[in-house]
């Protein structure tokens, strides 16, 4: 009986854990520009996420078809709602509703 009871403990925090992820979740935008644009096949996406580390394992999943994205990704740097994200860990840094994540290749040239 004891053992039930702890499943289904163990089962009511899941869902709890899940309900409250879909809570914090927002909605909106990201862009990607020059080569992520060209691996992404698309200038902008819709998604609902709660982090950009979270964002980021979406778009990875849904773009898993196209062999460019991960490693086009994997150098880009972000902008969130235009705020540099720079060496934040992605998983720290929370989405609000309406958000607009831009996605950015490196860059050729530049100042000298």
């Amino acid at each position: 009986m004891m053992g039930a009871h702890v499943r289904n403990a163990a089962t009511a925090a899941r869902q709890a854990g899940r309900e409250e992820r879909e809570e914090l979740m927002a909605s909106g935008t990201i862009r990607y520009w020059a080569a992520a644009k060209a691996a992404a096949g698309t200038a902008a996406e819709r998604y609902d996420a709660a982090t950009l580390a979270d964002l980021l394992d979406q778009a990875r999943k849904e773009h898993a078809h196209q062999p460019d994205f991960e490693r086009v990704l994997a150098r880009c740097s972000f902008l969130v709602d235009e705020r540099q994200v720079g060496d934040r860990p992605h998983g720290s840094v929370e989405l609000s509703e309406g958000w607009t994540v831009e996605v950015l290749p490196p860059f050729a040239g530049g100042a000298r």
